[in-house]
């Protein structure tokens, strides 16, 4: 093994590591910024590891906030045609006690279930999404409640990410995080480790302890 830590609970952001839905969240953010006269490419960059109304209030203060995101969400959900898991997210989950993890997402609810379908991957026993948080990632709050909602300490838990977003808000938390995918491939200041996928991470359970390990 490269790495390996213990843990009680592992925490997965969904777009880019469990789901491979970020060409689809690329071409409605484009899109959308189309409509408005606004850069695509500069909403594609912001919008990584947050949430569509942050993004949004961040790009376009001008627009109506809450109702742009409606329209942007009312899409995602809808959208969801040749989704797919990404590598080794079906086998890892398979490994996990269904109270030993969690998703934690930029996205709502509702889309974070419906590219999971999509994916044929497993609805986890506890989903935090957009509407479940004051504010968004890199604030450190959903990681937060997530562990209280498993009832394990926050230094206890292991976050997988993509975004820099994502793994600010671990570090924030008091977490370790485990980058994933080319975001984070040289960022050790956020990261204990980095893999391109799933597929490069193992986990077995001791207990109520899960051992991690990257290949």
């Amino acid at each position: 093994m490269k790495w390996s830590g213990k843990y009680e609970a592992m925490l997965f952001d969904l777009d880019g590591v469990l789901v491979d839905s970020l060409g689809v969240i690329e071409r409605i953010l484009r899109e959308w910024a189309a409509e408005h006269g606004l850069d695509g490419d500069e909403a594609v960059a912001l919008s990584h590891g947050r949430r569509d109304i942050d993004l949004i209030r961040l790009l376009a203060p001008h627009l109506d906030a809450e109702a742009e995101t409606a329209r942007i969400v009312a899409t995602e959900e809808r959208d969801t045609a040749g989704l797919r898991g990404l590598p080794g997210a079906a086998e890892l989950l398979a490994a996990l006690p269904s109270t030993l993890w969690a998703v934690v997402t930029s996205g709502t609810r509702a889309v974070a279930a419906a590219r999971l379908r999509a994916a044929e991957l497993p609805a986890p026993t506890l989903l935090l999404g957009a509407e479940d948080v004051p504010v968004g990632k890199p604030d450190p709050t959903g990681y937060q409640w997530a562990a209280q909602l498993l009832g394990r300490g926050t230094r206890h838990c292991l976050v997988v990410e993509d975004a820099e977003a994502g793994a600010r808000a671990a570090g924030a938390a008091g977490m370790d995080c485990v980058g994933v995918g080319p975001a984070l491939e040289d960022r050790r200041d956020l990261t204990v480790a980095h893999v391109p996928d799933l597929s490069h991470l193992r986990v077995s359970v001791e207990g109520d302890v899960l051992v991690v390990g990257v290949l």
